[in-house]
């Protein structure tokens, strides 16, 4: 029998995949070990939202209470 050519996957959807989204966010503060009350003293946090604020995702009251404006594209 003749070896098949291709991937026998081609055309068909690709599987759903469930699950919640982690953000770069979400994933330096659980590399971090802070919980949502600790954000705010997190001098470490602080420094990366600073650099980040404009292309991450980052909580809107985490930067207000820090005073940080973000550049908005709309």
């Amino acid at each position: 029998m003749a070896k098949r050519r291709g991937n026998p996957n081609w055309g068909k959807p690709e599987p759903f995949l469930l699950g919640p989204i982690v953000t770069s966010f979400d994933a330096l503060v659980k590399s971090l070990g802070l919980t949502p009350d600790q954000y705010q003293n997190s001098k470490v946090l602080k420094d990366w939202v600073g650099r980040h604020k404009d292309q991450k995702y980052v909580p809107l009251d985490l930067l207000e209470a820090w005073g940080f404006k973000v550049m908005s594209e709309l």
